[in-house]
């Protein structure tokens, strides 16, 4: 797609059809109207993945002319063109230099979904909070202390004003972190979470992503700056959010926590993954390293990218060891997690390797295993069934794994949808959960507080 100087378009595609298509949104006063900002990550267009009959078709884009709106509206005519289950966006696009200014004076929709450059979201944020409106925003909201002071005060202007700042945490859809978090609140199965100490963590979490991966069938280009922590940030303040999310979530639901008394970080560190020019290509489609990331070039086509990080925590007294990696390509399978959380009964550990096919799976490993134990989960499980069922167990050298049926596994991206869902929930009763705002700025605190740390280092 060639911009040239053209400010304002409409992309056209199928929407807004009278009469619309089955499940699809119409323009009404009561319809949540998306407006797209700076859309520089894959991730906003996975909000649109699927329709919503509850949000209008037309969208808003206001963003930068380039490489990452033209891939951005890809995505979107990619949802819209499918054979199965279409989506009806359209988009109306506004490329001017001023397209933040632009957006705040035009004020065409109520909910702004952010996912881009970290550079800049935390910024954005305030601006669409300052001027009135919701805001959907990808992880990570800051990812700098000096974005975490922004942002606790755009949680404060999003009160005063009665609008929603919320951020995309997939993570919760996935089935065995609901289970494992569900399980973890069983006394007779779990029994307490253990405190744990710093050489043997209460909770240990850790996730490897990978640079190269593929994005709705089709290989992912990323941008430049996504290697770079100045604009992209810290595995810690990036992916480590899901992580640290994760134990807030999982081990104190709706408690609501406050990041001065419950967290104490007691160390950080960070390290690079090493990047060939060859790779960096493959990846970006640029044949050179521009020259933000010259600082962290060895040899001349290495790229030294700060893609790690470690942090040790205590949250509300449980020692928590958190890892974020990326590496260049998975050898099999895709991105993985690791989770562990000790209880004084069992253990509840999510593996996702080899030996599971590269699947997330749930692991229930007894202290001590005897039929007492089994009979305590077998009841649980059956407890389960009115909301998850076909769970069952099956037995392992060490306890139990969790068997759980395919159609919970409903993958990544559609867990764009279902956090949307959520949102959308939010905004009919006009309001967040009450621990949810806390919980934002205490995973916040812990990510920017931990670079701080290893900054120092």
């Amino acid at each position: 797609m060639a911009w040239g100087a053209v400010a304002l378009m409409t992309v056209m595609l199928p929407a807004c059809q009278s009469p619309a298509p089955s499940g699809e949104a119409t323009a009404d006063s009561t319809t949540v109207k998306l407006i797209t900002l700076d859309p520089g990550h894959f991730h906003a267009a996975l909000v649109q993945k699927t329709s919503n009959a509850d949000i209008d078709s037309v969208v808003h884009v206001y963003a930068p002319a380039g490489p990452e709106l033209e891939a951005h509206l890809a995505l979107i005519k990619q949802y819209n063109e499918r054979a199965e289950n279409p989506t009806h966006w359209q988009e109306e696009v506004y490329t001017g230099a001023d397209y933040l200014e632009k957006m705040i004076a035009d004020k065409k929709g109520n909910v702004v979904v952010l996912a881009g450059n970290n550079q800049q979201k935390t910024m954005y944020i305030k601006k669409a909070v300052d001027a009135g409106l919701n805001v959907l925003g990808d992880k990570p909201m800051a990812i700098n202390a000096a974005n975490f002071g922004l942002l606790e005060q755009a949680f404060a202007d999003a009160a005063a004003k009665k609008v929603l700042l919320y951020d995309i945490m997939t993570e919760r859809s996935e089935i065995t972190n609901t289970l494992q978090k569900e399980l973890a609140h069983l006394p007779a199965v779990f029994g307490e979470q253990q405190t744990g100490t710093d050489k043997e963590p209460g909770v240990v979490i850790e996730s490897v992503h990978y640079f190269y991966k593929f994005v709705s069938g089709k290989a992912l280009t990323r941008p430049t700056w996504f290697f770079d922590p100045a604009q992209q940030g810290e595995a810690i303040a990036d992916v480590g959010t899901h992580l640290i999310d994760l134990v807030q979530w999982a081990c104190f639901p709706e408690v609501v926590l406050d990041y001065k008394k419950d967290i104490d970080v007691k160390s950080a560190r960070t390290w690079p993954t090493s990047v060939t020019l060859s790779q960096f290509t493959a990846v970006t489609k640029k044949d050179s390293f521009p020259d933000f990331l010259r600082s962290y070039v060895v040899k001349d086509s290495i790229l030294q990218t700060h893609a790690n990080g470690e942090v040790k925590y205590t949250l509300k007294g449980i020692h928590v060891k958190m890892i974020a990696r990326w590496d260049y390509k998975a050898a099999e399978g895709g991105d993985t997690h690791y989770s562990l959380l000790r209880g004084s009964l069992a253990n509840l550990e999510i593996r996702q390797g080899a030996e599971e096919k590269y699947q997330p799976t749930l692991y229930v490993n007894p202290v001590k295993n005897d039929t007492a134990f089994e009979k305590s989960l077998q009841q649980a499980i059956d407890d389960l069934q009115s909301r998850y069922a076909g769970v069952t167990k099956e037995k392992t050298a060490k306890g139990w794994k969790i068997v759980i049926p395919q159609s919970f596994k409903t993958g990544h991206e559609a867990h764009f949808g279902e956090v949307m869902q959520r949102y959308l929930q939010y905004l009919k009763a006009g309001q967040l959960p009450a621990w949810e705002v806390p919980g934002m700025l205490a995973k916040y605190y812990t990510a920017t507080k931990a670079l701080e740390i290893a900054a120092k280092k």
